[in-house]
């Protein structure tokens, strides 16, 4: 018989995972390959997993009911946490790492330029771009860096889309984030210990991408304060009136736009550049996707509506965020004790949910580690929680409909009149940063289909 008492001692037990022995391997793991060291520890100990690590200790949840109680059932106590509480030097109090009611404010003034009617209207200028960005690769004679193209690509759709404004100038934009990036991970790695005075060539790489970031950010306010636009949609608009209306600072409309400059485009490239290393690896999706293409756009450029025919396409990019989420790790703290799974949480706990290992969980996913867009076309779909590429509950991704069609587009488009191949000897390993990203990039040689030349021609 259980007993009350026992109840609650079961309450109070915290989670197993790896002996204290194992430091000197776990922090190896967490800077060097932070992949495994999430991975081997879900697959040695279970679903709730306590990863101590010197005098920090983190639970990593990963099964899909209690990422649901971690990231919307019980929402309120979990707090953002690691590498995003870092990431705050740079990009301030903006969408990604603010709290409470700060948080609750900037979302309600972006959300409205991200409503699917407003999205729907932005597809002619996707697709705008991504033909100019097909036609410039297929100019290409020797090997083309596929992901400094995609990063351009997505900081100008960004531009047009979101901001009504011009990045087609500000070319270190992609550079200065990649080191934000970098700072805020070897901050989190190194609990902050290092002083920010220390002059590693790391630091002084982020001093320079910040004021370049700030510059940047100023400059686009100025110049739409300079040149308003009546009844203004796009973020910029709205960050203003929203600014004169509550007496928010120049630096508040500065952090959310730079929060949004880097979330509005490094998903979404990420995203693309795994999609062509895949498609590459498995020339049988490329070959489908050229034949979607072809047979539902022909030689016109894709529509809103066209999302609902590229149903193999649409697949693709689902399995593509399945295997290389763009958001790898979603970090929170507990403002209070919980319980998760059973396991006692004490408040002040990093708590991660990790789409990449959530993915790969056998008990939602066949044959997880293959490539398969095949599980996304099947009638039977995993649970919602074992499926995670946007994040979920009150912070679910706000531009997931933006990211979706520009990614569907560029696959269509491209699987239509090009072939992209890996440069011979490429080895493609992920690098967990704040984004899922390409190590070292991701060179390709581009190849014209049959289709284009003939258009060309003509």
């Amino acid at each position: 018989m259980t007993t009350g008492s026992d109840e609650a001692r079961a309450a109070r037990t915290a989670p197993p995972g790896p002996p204290r022995r194992a430091t000197f391997r776990l922090l190896k793991q967490l800077f060097t390959d932070r992949l495994a060291l999430m991975g081997d520890n879900a697959e040695a100990y279970g679903d709730v997993v306590r990863i101590a690590i010197g005098p920090k200790a983190m639970y990593l949840v990963n099964h899909p009911d209690l990422a649901k109680h971690v990231l919307a059932d019980n929402a309120a106590n979990y707090h953002k946490g690691i590498g995003l509480q870092e990431a705050r030097r740079a990009l301030g109090d903006g969408l990604l790492t603010s709290d409470g009611d700060t948080w609750k404010q900037q979302r309600r003034t972006i959300q409205p330029v991200f409503q699917p009617k407003r999205i729907s209207r932005q597809a002619a200028v996707v697709a705008s771009e991504v033909d100019a960005l097909v036609k410039r690769l297929a100019e290409h004679d020797g090997p083309v860096e596929i992901l400094h193209e995609m990063t351009g690509l997505t900081l100008g759709v960004l531009g047009k889309t979101l901001l009504d404004a011009e990045l087609g100038g500000y070319e270190t934009l992609g550079h200065s984030f990649e080191a934000v990036q970098d700072q805020a991970m070897f901050e989190a790695v190194t609990l902050s210990m290092v002083p920010q005075w220390v002059p590693l060539k790391k630091q002084l790489h982020f001093r320079t991408a910040r004021g370049d970031l700030r510059r940047i950010a100023d400059e686009l306010v100025e110049q739409r304060l300079a040149n308003p636009v009546e009844g203004g949609e796009d973020v910029l608009s709205r960050l203003i009136a929203s600014g004169s209306e509550q007496g928010a600072s120049r630096e508040r409309m500065r952090d959310e736009l730079i929060t949004l400059l880097l979330a509005g485009h490094e998903t979404t490239a990420s995203t693309l550049g795994w999609a062509f290393h895949l498609i590459d690896e498995h020339p049988e999706v490329g070959e489908r996707l050229h034949a979607e293409a072809t047979q539902v756009l022909g030689d016109r450029l894709p529509e809103h509506e066209d999302l609902r025919r590229l149903t193999y396409t649409v697949a693709v990019v689902e399995e593509v965020m399945r295997l290389y989420p763009p958001v790898w790790l979603l970090p929170r703290i507990a403002q209070a004790d919980d319980e998760i799974g059973g396991y006692h949480v004490p408040a002040g706990s990093d708590v991660v949910v990790v789409p990449y290992t959530l993915h790969r969980h056998p008990g939602f996913w066949t044959d997880a580690e293959r490539f398969d867009p095949g599980r996304f076309t099947a009638a039977e779909r995993p649970p919602r929680y074992a499926y995670l590429p946007f994040g979920a509950g009150p912070r679910f991704c706000i531009g997931n409909s933006l990211g979706v069609m520009e990614a569907v587009f560029v696959l269509a488009m491209a699987a239509r009149d090009l072939e992209l191949r890996k440069v011979p000897g490429k080895v493609v390993e992920p690098e967990a940063m704040l984004s899922l990203r390409v190590r070292g990039g991701l060179p390709m040689t581009v190849h014209r289909r049959a289709r284009a030349r003939r258009a060309d021609a003509a």
